[in-house]
């Protein structure tokens, strides 16, 4: 395990480090609290954070496991929330969780294939006292709108690629390529719309519900994190529409291009049908046919055939086949 950070905070200020198997006896102001921070944690350590804080075993199991879609669970007087994050890796988006234990005089993160570290939300917090001498739900607050604006940056890179993706659409056939990138980004949305209704549940209880180690006046902070939630939902759900919209879009400009390439190539049959006819009849080796010994027969002939490929020339270029 990596132990990331392990302080005793007092009046929105560190007062020293602790160890994880060091049980703080904080007085009965929220201000002052343990927050400890890990990430991949054995068994063996998480038994040790169990016994220090007297966790419950089923979100200690749950921790370790790191398989959870986001909840909030209720044990006695402390809080259990799993939190998922995502990060852009190798063109696809990956997950890890966050498993928060919240006590009255503790908070716990434990953290999993999370490619953010709370390092700088720790520094942020630790920068305005004010803040942090809230208590333990103001620092849950600023764990889950640390997790939830990591989400912008990556659905805001999907929105370009798909913006450059539909531009290139309409200048451009969809390759075997871009089409398969399209339907691997309806799937990754798909997966990511799994998470957010959950996290948006998350916020929601917090904003409605009465639980443990929440006050009241901290419910318009997880309002907050609702709110950026739902704004993610709705970017998703828009990128959605557009992938379809540009899938459907390149079938019906391929279709209408091979249309026009169609009527050109019937266009241009006719036209040399007519030609091909005419010689066709004259090529014939008959003793006996009309024309044959006419002086100026095959002048009239190439006069006939360029005036009538001419009519019809111009007739499939007023009706914009050619």
């Amino acid at each position: 395990m990596t132990v990331v950070a392990a302080y005793l905070y007092r009046n929105g200020a560190r007062v020293r480090e602790v160890s994880i198997d060091e049980r703080i006896d904080c007085a009965q102001d929220k201000s002052e609290f343990v927050w400890v921070g890990v990430a991949d944690p054995t068994p063996q350590e998480m038994k040790t954070l169990q016994e220090t804080y007297a966790l419950h075993p089923l979100a200690v199991e749950d921790a370790i496991n790191a398989n959870q879609l986001p909840k909030v669970d209720i044990y006695g007087d402390q809080l259990f929330v799993v939190a998922r994050t995502a990060h852009v890796e190798d063109a696809s988006i990956c997950y890890g969780e966050t498993a928060i234990f919240v006590g009255h005089s503790h908070i716990i993160s434990v953290r999993h294939g999370s490619a953010r570290a709370h390092v700088t939300l720790r520094h942020e917090l630790e920068a305005v006292p004010a803040r942090l001498a809230q208590g333990v739900d103001y620092v849950l607050h600023a764990i889950l709108d640390f997790i939830v604006d990591g989400y912008l940056p990556i659905i805001e890179g999907i929105e370009d690629e798909v913006l450059t993706m539909e531009q290139h659409m309409i200048d451009n056939f969809l390759g075997r390529d871009e089409i398969t990138r399209i339907f691997n980004l309806r799937r990754q949305l798909i997966r990511f719309q799994r998470i957010l209704g959950p996290m948006h549940e998350v916020a929601t209880k917090f904003v409605k519900l009465d639980v443990p180690c929440i006050d009241p006046e901290a419910r318009p902070y997880f309002s907050d994190v609702r709110d950026h939630v739902r704004r993610v939902q709705t970017m998703v759900d828009d990128l959605r529409e557009v992938l379809n919209s540009v899938f459907e879009s390149s079938n019906l400009l391929e279709q209408q291009r091979t249309g026009v390439i169609t009527r050109q190539l019937a266009a241009w049959a006719a036209i040399l049908a007519v030609p091909t006819a005419i010689a066709g009849i004259y090529g014939m080796n008959f003793e006996n046919m009309p024309e044959l010994k006419t002086r100026y027969g095959y002048f009239i002939v190439l006069g006939v055939i360029t005036l009538v490929c001419a009519i019809l020339y111009a007739r499939f270029k007023k009706v914009k086949w050619l």
